[in-house]
């Protein structure tokens, strides 16, 4: 198939529930691709020379091979080659901001839409998973090097399937009675079911990697301590679990939660399936969730499944959430509402001291701040009140200050995240190495695994020869758009 007719195959819908349907469950929002329509959206993949979207992966998936597999109906090949150089397809290609990274370097998109190379990650993933078939690499020879990874979240899988790979011996702490952080904690069922998390992870278990869960690094042993039971190398992958607040009057009432613990009661913790399992959920008449961010999204679909009123108030406009445009879309079809160009001033009680109402004022857009987005001012006497008896303030998560403070050779930025090289993850400290939202604040989950494949590389080379080289950087030019 030449270029041209490549180019007027449309890109693929994925089937999904219905919204009426969806909104009172916690399964799986979007169906997957069949097996035809895989192959069609394989199809339209142009097979660039220099391929744009192989530099937006922050992981270097080789995206056009895994593709070819799949319109060769190669399914089972198309997931070994995406696991080359990714553990964890079948979560990415769910939860990856595809359209802000290699799908926005898909040449497709400059006239078109783009190759829905997510989308096609997932099939392929769940084929694998479907068929029982994983296929496990080569490992190198034992090198006698232990390495110690400190979480399991998606930073810590990656550098302990990197590491396992090649031959060293792979320890991860987890804090949590189960590994994989953000993705069991923080995203929930209907976005990423848990039993794909788990599958990933025992790929990992069965490469060679140890898991210890329930343990708290720096309450158990520190890392003086680890590195005097044998590590050669630590990493520290602990993420940005310390949830921010609003810092508004009435935080303290009853009925205001960190998405935190908003979350984690209901994904970690299984509170949708109570009674099954014993954590009581949280009841609301009508939650007001505050922020635009994907947690935001992901707390406000939630209360709407819990049988709650859901409102999502937000300071800016639609256009500038950080969201993916996805789980806005999916949020509105669900019925949550939006108060947009708004924001909460604070949050009223009753004489119980239980949440009754949250007051807000108008917002309306002035110049770009730091962030490029247009800067949002208060409206003079546009103060309201929205009644509500439960209000989850989404607005970001900080480092846990547990690490640094049981380990002083850590230096902390004025953000409370570590300090490391950025093209080597090196901290202050010899033999640790540190990535994904513990040096960058809170971020993506394949961001997190990007680091985690530069700390790999560095901690390989440290074990094996006590140093650490910065990488050379090259840089390619994609191809334009042009028939190659």
């Amino acid at each position: 198939m030449d270029p041209k007719e490549r180019k007027k195959i449309p890109r693929q819908k994925m089937p999904e529930q219905s919204p009426h349907r969806r909104r009172d469950n916690f399964q799986e929002v979007p169906y997957g691709f069949s097996h035809e329509t895989a192959v069609l959206e394989a199809q339209r993949c142009l097979k660039c020379k220099k391929p744009g979207c192989v530099q937006g992966c922050p992981v270097n998936i080789n995206i056009p091979a895994f593709i070819a597999l799949i319109e060769e109906g190669k399914f089972l090949e198309a997931a070994w080659k995406l696991k080359e150089q990714n553990a964890l397809p079948a979560v990415t290609g769910r939860v990856c901001p595809q359209e802000s990274q290699c799908e926005a370097r898909c040449i497709l998109g400059k006239k078109g839409e783009p190759c829905a190379i997510g989308r096609l990650e997932r099939f392929a993933a769940d084929f694998e998973r479907a068929q029982g078939k994983p296929k496990l690499p080569e490992i190198a020879p034992k090198t006698g090097k232990k390495i110690a990874v400190i979480g399991a979240g998606p930073a810590g899988l990656t550098v302990a399937g990197d590491l396992v790979k090649l031959g060293h011996e792979v320890t991860i702490y987890e804090a949590l009675h189960e590994p994989g952080g953000v993705l069991v904690y923080g995203i929930p069922e209907f976005r990423l079911p848990k039993e794909i998390v788990r599958y990933e992870v025992n790929y990992l278990k069965e490469l060679g990697v140890t898991i210890h869960a329930d343990y708290v690094v720096g309450k158990g042993k520190t890392i003086d301590e680890l590195f005097a039971a044998g590590a050669d190398a630590i990493f520290v992958g602990t993420g940005a679990g310390l949830p921010m607040f609003m810092r508004v009057p009435g935080e303290n009432l009853v009925g205001v939660y960190s998405a935190n613990e908003y979350l984690t009661r209901s994904n970690l913790m299984k509170a949708f399936r109570f009674p099954e399992y014993a954590t009581a959920p949280i009841i609301s008449k009508k939650v007001i969730t505050v922020g635009g961010g994907n947690v935001a999204m992901d707390c406000a679909r939630t209360a709407k499944r819990m049988g709650a009123e859901s409102v999502i108030v937000y300071r800016r406009s639609r256009q500038e959430m950080p969201a993916r445009a996805e789980e806005v879309h999916h949020a509105g079809e669900e019925g949550v509402q939006f108060e947009l160009l708004t924001n909460p001033t604070r949050i009223i009680g009753d004489a119980d001291g239980r949440v009754k109402g949250i007051e807000c004022v108008r917002m309306e857009l002035g110049e770009p701040d730091a962030s490029g987005r247009r800067r949002p001012v208060v409206k003079e006497g546009s103060e309201f009140i929205i009644e509500c008896d439960t209000v989850v303030p989404a607005l970001g998560n900080r480092p846990n200050p547990l690490i640094p403070m049981t380990t002083p050779a850590l230096k902390t930025t004025k953000w409370g995240t570590l300090e490391a090289d950025p093209d080597t993850l090196e901290t202050t400290m010899k033999g640790v190495f540190a990535g994904g939202d513990i040096v960058t604040g809170a971020a993506t989950v394949i961001s997190a695994m990007g680091a985690g494949k530069i700390a790999a590389r560095s901690m390989h080379e440290y074990v094996m020869t006590g140093k650490v080289t910065k990488p050379e950087k090259k840089e390619e030019k994609a191809d334009d758009g042009g028939d190659e």
